[in-house]
């Protein structure tokens, strides 16, 4: 997602779609059928989450962070984006001191980023914002192996259990479904809530057989079905809570799954804190 909020108005659209999913409130906005005579109750099948906080970790706020997964030698792994300023880092948790290891060209907006094990072994794929590329490293030595071209933007990219698909996020309501080996669309489903469009998908998270996904300029995380597009969970993060410095990019983005466990680390762009939480069920 760039680094601006031109879009927002536009956001502001489609978010009460979003949050009435994470309120006390019915899940979607009700019908006038529903709203008339004593046909009230909500018929929304999406289930509703909070997010619990377990633990706040410090962070490296320097990083304007645009993708976030969590490594097998267990450190955290992040994407950050700005021109001149883009790169992977990593960094332990619980640190606040994050490692280089590439810098992008000054002309490349970074995006999101995740791991892949591929057939001649474990890479990294990270997007670009405009300049319709995505890289791809070497996960050990970060070595660039190779470069893949795709039309529009990137924004979110995550890599599913199967080892061969990856999900990739535009800033629109659509996920793509890409070729893990060689960055080829497969195909492209889009993000439903109730049957309603869900726009400006951003940073994700693919666990099992499911997708988390945060909303730019929202505190909703959502769990998709990248099968159908369908929305099947809503989680509120509205209760983490955001230390960094005013600015109105600094936003909740960040959604990385702790590996053999069922919680999270969520954090933001330039955020100086990570959280380690888990998705409740709202009663």
């Amino acid at each position: 997602m760039p680094s601006h909020v031109a879009p927002v108005f536009a956001v502001i659209l489609t978010l009460p779609l979003v949050l009435a999913g994470c309120s006390t409130q019915d899940p979607a906005p009700r019908t006038d059928e529903e709203t008339s005579g004593d046909a009230g109750a909500s018929t929304s099948s999406v289930e509703r989450y909070e997010a619990q906080v377990f633990e706040r970790l410090p962070f490296d706020a320097s990083l304007f962070t645009q993708g976030l997964e969590v490594t097998d030698q267990g450190e955290v792994l992040v994407g950050t984006g700005q021109y001149g300023e883009s790169g992977i880092f990593t960094l332990p948790a619980g640190s606040d001191s994050a490692r280089q290891h590439v810098s992008n060209d000054n002309d490349v907006f970074g995006e999101g980023l995740t791991q892949f094990d591929s057939a001649q072994g474990p890479v990294i794929w990270q997007l670009s914002w405009d300049s319709g590329k995505a890289f791809k490293y070497d996960a050990e030595t970060y070595e660039l192996l190779d470069t893949a071209s795709y039309p529009g933007e990137g924004w979110g990219l995550c890599s599913m259990d199967d080892s061969k698909t990856l999900i990739m996020s535009d800033g629109t309501d659509t996920l793509r479904h890409l070729d893990g080996e060689d960055f080829e669309e497969q195909q492209r489903v889009e993000v439903t809530l109730d049957g309603e469009a869900v726009d400006n998908i951003n940073e994700l998270e693919c666990v099992g057989d499911e997708v988390f996904a945060n909303v730019w300029f929202s505190t909703a995380i959502l769990r998709i079905d990248p099968a159908s597009g369908e929305v099947t969970g809503t989680i509120d993060a509205s209760g983490i809570e955001n230390n960094a410095e005013t600015d109105p990019d600094n936003v909740l983005n960040g959604i990385a799954h702790i590996p053999d466990t069922e919680e999270f680390y969520l954090t933001g762009k330039r955020w100086p804190d990570m959280y380690r939480v888990s998705f409740n069920p709202i009663s």
